[in-house]
């Protein structure tokens, strides 16, 4: 009878839910916000009418006790100043550490932790199913700590549904995601993060329920196991007709610069970005900056060479000379600097 009676205590335990995983939205929430953060990036860009400054708001979450947040390379990659506001609104600065534009994923550290804020649990998300439900904490329109919640409507391998994000595996959810909720953090029913919120396609402008989460485990790669340089320039890859336009002599081809962050390797080394906006078969760009040709010996015409430069960079030691070839006013100069 005693072994009955001990059968069946272990058994009710077994189906009795685990103690530390969160129970409802609410408890959800409240177990997470302590480690969500609200970011607003500061930047400059060539309009028609000259350049002008503006502000990017989104959101991240803090992954370690020494100051990391993971967020959206979209939302601090190519910014002068970085600001990260915590639960009761004490705001500390940031600075991009790594940055993969491929997955539009960045890495930031803060210049300090402040007491109250919470590391995030980060899940396998490996194990995350069609129909699990989710919830997402950010700053939607710059509304800090709002909530939305959903299920996993599917799974994305990579270079599937982006090509301009062709690293990234994606979630598409059906929680909401709005401007400002980029680079927040996606949880499951236990509070653990399963992936970094990027955007949502939306006809209307608004929210459509198809937004779109790269998985925590392409996060846990590209960003902390392996080094992902960040070198602080925005641009695009100039077309034949394009050079022919430009008139670059014959048999050069580059990256376009844009813009250039404010004390990011690219600005160190002297890189200028773009000073005019023209149009072009009725497409705006940015010209005036440089074309960058070559760095470290590798060309600069393609996003699988840039992949290529990126990954030489982020093997280097800090310190370590870097050397830029690029095209400036007709001329071929060449540009030095330090990998951080």
């Amino acid at each position: 009878m005693r072994s009955l009676r001990a059968a069946f205590l272990v058994a009710l335990t077994l189906c009795l839910p685990m103690t530390g995983e969160a129970q409802s939205p609410g408890e959800v929430f409240r177990k997470v916000t302590p480690s969500v953060v609200v970011i607003r990036a500061r930047g400059s860009e060539v309009t028609a009418g000259g350049q002008v400054r503006f502000t990017e708001t989104g959101s991240g979450v803090l992954i370690s006790s020494d100051g990391k947040v993971m967020t959206a390379a979209h939302v601090v990659h190519s910014m002068n100043e970085i600001s990260v506001e915590f639960l009761g609104g004490e705001t500390v600065s940031a600075k991009v550490i790594a940055s993969e534009p491929g997955a539009d994923l960045s890495l930031i550290q803060l210049e300090r932790v402040p007491p109250g804020a919470r590391v995030a649990q980060m899940a396998n998300s490996n194990t995350v199913r069609v129909g699990d439900p989710v919830y997402i904490v950010g700053a939607p329109y710059g509304l800090s700590y709002s909530l939305s919640a959903g299920i996993i409507s599917a799974r994305w391998a990579p270079n599937t549904v982006y090509k301009s994000m062709p690293l990234a595996e994606f979630f598409q959810t059906d929680a909401t995601i709005n401007t400002g909720n980029s680079g927040g953090p996606m949880f499951n029913s236990a509070g653990e993060v399963i992936g970094i919120v990027s955007h949502n396609i939306s006809k209307s402008g608004g929210s459509e329920g198809l937004g779109f989460v790269v998985t925590m485990n392409t996060a846990k790669q590209l960003l902390l196991e392996k080094k992902s340089f960040w070198g602080g320039t925005e641009g695009e890859f100039l077309t034949d007709d394009l050079l022919d336009l430009l008139n670059v002599p014959s048999n050069m081809r580059g990256y376009l610069v844009k813009s250039v962050a404010k004390g990011s390797p690219a600005d160190e080394a002297g890189l200028r970005g773009g000073n005019r906006v023209v149009t072009i078969d009725g497409k705006q760009m940015v010209l005036g900056g440089d074309i960058i040709l070559s760095v470290d010996g590798i060309p600069a015409d393609s996003a699988a060479n840039m992949m290529k430069i990126r990954d030489q960079l982020a093997a280097q030691k800090p310190g370590a000379p870097l050397k830029a070839t690029i095209l400036r006013a007709g001329k071929v100069i060449e540009l030095t600097g330090t990998v951080p």
